[in-house]
């Protein structure tokens, strides 16, 4: 295997948009076979209803997983806050493992913070309440009992009140929260915070401690992607 960690996020794969599908497919067959670690930070579906739900483009991208698995490629994911419905019957079909919500992996000799990055939009107070609400194991299992069909229309409607809720936010309430990003990266102990979520990809710079820190933004798949390549040399933008 390749000593190479690729980081991927926001994603946001959906039936109606099948050629950012077949690029993700495409991107596991071509680019990802053979990298020791792809990790998955979030929102890899645009809204995942359940591990039962089995129809196109769901079983293609769990078959593709799967057989990045088993040729020894280790994966692993984060829930999103589109997908945090993603149980362990998607990690057993796909091979899979789960993060936690925060996690300090090791690249190489240096520690890193992985996360989506939804709990540093600290300002956004009412997606906050909404999240530690649907994120309880009660509204899970209520959800999830739901006949499929059933979930399927509430996605729908989650879809769009979300980008009814999106518009009348501004940009700065949407984004993560300076203070919270360093009280995070203090707290476990990290000079780098790799994260998705806000759709701003960036390398920022900062100080945590008196020593020199990075924040590294993925992008949303959306055309002008990218992926993040990490080897024992050190961290890389890489095109897709």
């Amino acid at each position: 295997m390749r000593q190479e960690s690729l980081f991927i996020s926001d994603l946001h794969l959906t039936a109606s948009r099948p050629e950012v599908v077949e690029r993700f497919l495409h991107f596991c067959h071509q680019r990802v076979t053979g990298a020791e670690r792809l990790y998955i930070l979030g929102d890899l579906f645009d809204a995942y209803i359940g591990d039962d739900n089995n129809t196109w483009p769901f079983n293609a991208i769990k078959a593709s997983l799967k057989r990045l698995s088993e040729l020894g490629t280790r994966v692993f994911i984060q829930h999103g806050n589109r997908d945090f419905l993603l149980g362990e019957r998607f990690a057993e079909q796909t091979g899979a493992r789960f993060l936690k919500d925060y996690e300090v992996i090791d690249l190489y000799g240096t520690p890193a913070l992985v996360t989506h990055g939804d709990l540093l939009c600290t300002d956004d107070i009412q997606y906050q309440a909404a999240r530690l609400r649907v994120r309880a194991p009660e509204w899970k299992a209520n959800a999830l009992g739901k006949p499929l069909w059933m979930r399927q229309l509430y996605a729908r409607w989650y879809r769009f009140k979300s980008g009814l809720d999106k518009g009348a936010k501004t940009r700065e309430i949407m984004d993560v929260n300076a203070a919270t990003v360093e009280s995070v990266m203090r707290e476990y102990g990290v000079n780098a915070l790799i994260h998705g979520h806000t759709h701003r990809p960036a390398n920022h710079s900062l100080n945590v401690n008196g020593l020199s820190a990075q924040r590294i933004v993925l992008p949303e798949w959306d055309g002008q992607e990218w992926l993040l390549c990490w080897t024992p040399r050190g961290p890389a933008k890489e095109s897709l």
